[in-house]
């Protein structure tokens, strides 16, 4: 921000103190733009630099008042716009670690068992697993997974507690679990 910009954001913010919204969209259009050089200075044409001059735009429309018009703009200006960069940073960093580009695609993983993908289902395989289970155990993995019945019904119905249930489910899901090759999933 040259001298001159900031005598002229100091008289706008003045002016848009007692009230001059012609002065504060002005105000606002001279800091949006010096915002926007500051960023792409340290930053370089990152996609998310319009996000840096928004939110310093916000926290300066949200701390105009706080503004002394005896002290210098400059500093306080670009105390609000380091803070909001760094923000921002912030957020970006927080966002890279966790997401997943989405022009690349992972390819779908192979299945441990018979060459199959995971999306690939083998229903005779299925039904020959559960056929295997005892009877109880059976009927109730029927029920939980293939009708989508809650565990309470469940063990109204069979007059099992529903601790019972889930147990006797686990027992079930560790027998399917070693008939698929997967005995630690």
């Amino acid at each position: 921000m040259t001298a001159q910009q900031e005598s002229q954001a100091t008289a706008l913010i003045i002016r848009a103190h007692d009230g001059d919204a012609l002065a504060y969209a002005e105000l606002l259009t001279l800091l949006a733009n010096t915002a926007r050089r500051y960023a792409r200075g340290r930053l370089g044409d990152v996609p998310w630099l319009d996000d840096v001059v928004q939110e310093t735009l916000v926290s300066v429309h949200g701390a105009r008042r706080t503004y002394d018009p005896r002290r210098p703009f400059a500093p306080w200006f670009y105390a609000i716009l380091s803070s909001r960069l760094i923000d921002v940073l912030r957020k970006e960093k927080r966002v890279r670690t966790r997401e997943i580009v989405a022009d690349v695609l992972p390819e779908p993983a192979a299945a441990v068992a018979g060459g199959h993908a995971r999306g690939d289902v083998d229903f005779q395989q299925v039904r020959a697993a559960l056929e295997a289970l005892p009877p109880r155990q059976r009927e109730i993995v029927s029920a939980l997974k293939l009708r989508d019945e809650s565990v309470k019904d469940v063990s109204r119905r069979m007059r099992m507690s529903e601790s019972a249930v889930k147990v006797t489910a686990h027992r079930a899901y560790q027998s399917l679990r070693r008939v698929f090759g997967r005995p630690d999933a």
